[in-house]
């Protein structure tokens, strides 16, 4: 396959998985929603140094994010499309920045093909499209580290300089992760390289240093004027700090946690990425591929070493795998095992209707009331592209045709079963603030409930707290036995009631049974 055609593919991967699909969900709970909230609130609020979550102090992340969501709402009204479009075009860098890289340092074919495998790959598709930080963090920490690397090689300050001012940027996205990723993978090569005293002659590097405090410093600033040791509890002690040795939110998993989100995370390439692993005693003697691999494994390390464990924190180290996977694409011999990992995927998604039915009666309340929900979207439409999917992972190809093939599949399970999870957890949600809306409701009540998308549909502050005679109350279906009640909405598994009176234990039958309809 030509060149040509390869960056078409990769153009129209990006315009599919990028931009395409931005809102063909509703913003999901917990984080995009609490991200959207807080920018909502900005507004609300007129205040753009300080966010604020459902009327709360929220110093989870710092504001550059905030700013960017702000700015695209601006211009193109406050929907999901506007609120996770800086994520995409985040990603759209990060996807373009891999290429010149690789192209410098390897070749164009091998360039190509490095963005494709990060354009494609399951867990980049799911926050490239997300209203949250990790994107743009991604994309500041590739940047720097790639600078960082040119530098290594070509001793021009020139990349110095820029590699401190995308960690500035970086910290200004998500604090001192942006810092800690490549100052340690440094700090590790030059030990390995024995380039020590040059490390700390970089490190101090008196024009990099106030590059970096000239982009960061400003809003730090601002922000503890405004708040002052509440900022600094809230964020540096508690938001970073005891992240690492305290589960937050019950987050938390083994030492062994981020080794299924890898296998998974890079869906369909894994078995290039084991290639890789299986090859890394070969081609460390690359000077990239040391500093690389140094990246990935200190980020897979230290999270797995953090009390605190997401999904998404590894992906600080994956953008040296995509590279990797390209330098591996060539050895790869078997179409067969190339394709291995999305035909086990895309057979563990055909044979998941049939284990979810048989396991409802073993479901507890809530879940089996998800699952019934999920149920009739397991139809004949499902099975048939899946199955069509899965017979092109069979079928050779060429090598360079299948990945194409695999690449796109990917992009289409992806946002398929992303659509239907959204129906069963973030459409109800949606729906049930337009109704307040529509309805003109002033005040809800959330009750053992979680979802701050809901105050950004609905555009108000939504109290958290046991309801009273009279609330319209927004809670899990599952709930709804604790209360006497009117429904307002029901879908899925929220429901929307308006609190009435508790029933007197002498009233007649016939009594309470019409005051439950």
């Amino acid at each position: 396959m030509s060149e040509k055609s390869l960056k078409i593919f990769l153009f129209l991967a990006i315009l599919v998985n990028f931009y395409f699909t931005l809102a063909i969900t509703p913003l999901f709970n917990l984080d995009e929603g609490a991200f959207s909230e807080a920018t909502r609130e900005m507004f609300v609020n007129h205040n753009f140094i300080t966010t604020y979550l459902n009327g709360g102090l929220r110093f989870d992340k710092p504001i550059l994010i905030y700013w960017l969501q702000a700015l695209s709402t601006l211009i193109f009204g406050f929907n999901e499309f506007a609120l996770r479009l800086p994520s995409a075009l985040a990603a759209t860098f990060w996807a373009g920045g891999i290429y010149f890289f690789t192209k410098k340092i390897f070749d164009e074919k091998k360039a190509i093909f490095a963005a494709f495998f990060m354009v494609t790959a399951l867990q980049i598709g799911l926050i490239a499209k997300a209203a949250i930080a990790d994107s743009l963090l991604n994309m500041f920490i590739a940047f720097s580290m790639f600078s960082l690397y040119i530098y290594l090689k070509e001793k021009k300050e020139k990349y110095l300089l820029l590699a401190f001012a995308f960690i500035g940027f970086g910290f200004l996205t998500k604090g001192p992760v942006a810092v800690l990723v490549p100052l340690a993978t440094y700090f590790i090569y030059a030990l390995i390289k024995k380039e020590f005293k040059q490390f700390l002659k970089d490190v101090f590097n008196i024009k990099g240093i106030l590059i970096f405090l000239i982009i960061a410093l400003p809003w730090y600033i601002a922000e503890y004027k405004q708040e002052g040791m509440k900022f600094i509890d809230g964020f540096f002690l508690k938001q970073n700090l005891k992240r690492f040795d305290t589960s937050f939110e019950h987050h938390k998993g083994s030492l062994f946690y981020y080794i299924p989100v890898v296998l998974i995370g890079f869906l369909p390439w894994t078995t290039l990425f084991i290639k890789y692993l299986a090859k890394i005693k070969e081609i460390i003697k690359n000077d990239f591929v040391l500093f690389g691999t140094i990246w990935f494994f200190f980020v897979f390390l230290f999270f797995s070493f953090s009390g605190t464990k997401l999904p998404h924190y590894v992906i600080y180290g994956y953008t040296p795998m995509f590279i990797f996977m390209a330098l591996m694409f060539d050895r790869i011999k078997s179409e067969f095992l190339f394709s291995l990992p999305l035909i086990l995927f895309t057979l563990t998604l055909l044979v998941l209707p049939f284990v979810l039915r048989d396991s409802l009666p073993h479901f507890k309340d809530f879940t089996k009331i998800a699952v019934i929900t999920l149920l009739p979207y397991f139809n004949k439409f499902y099975f048939g592209i899946l199955g069509f999917i899965l017979v092109l992972s069979l079928m050779k190809f060429g090598k360079e045709t299948k990945a194409v093939i695999l690449g796109f599949s990917m992009i289409f399970i992806l946002n398929f079963v992303g659509w239907i999870y959204s129906n069963v957890r973030a459409v109800p949600v949606k729906q049930a603030a337009l109704y307040v809306k529509k309805h003109h409701i002033k005040n809800v009540v959330m009750y053992h409930l979680n979802t701050p998308s809901f105050d950004v549909y609905a555009k108000m502050i939504v109290e958290k707290r046991n309801p009273k005679q009279g609330d319209i109350v927004l809670t899990k279906v599952t709930n709804l036995k604790e209360f006497n009640y009117e429904l307002l909405f029901k879908k899925g598994v929220i429901a929307l009631i308006k609190i009435k009176p508790k029933i007197k234990i002498n009233e007649p039958l016939n009594y309470i049974k019409d005051r439950r309809q």
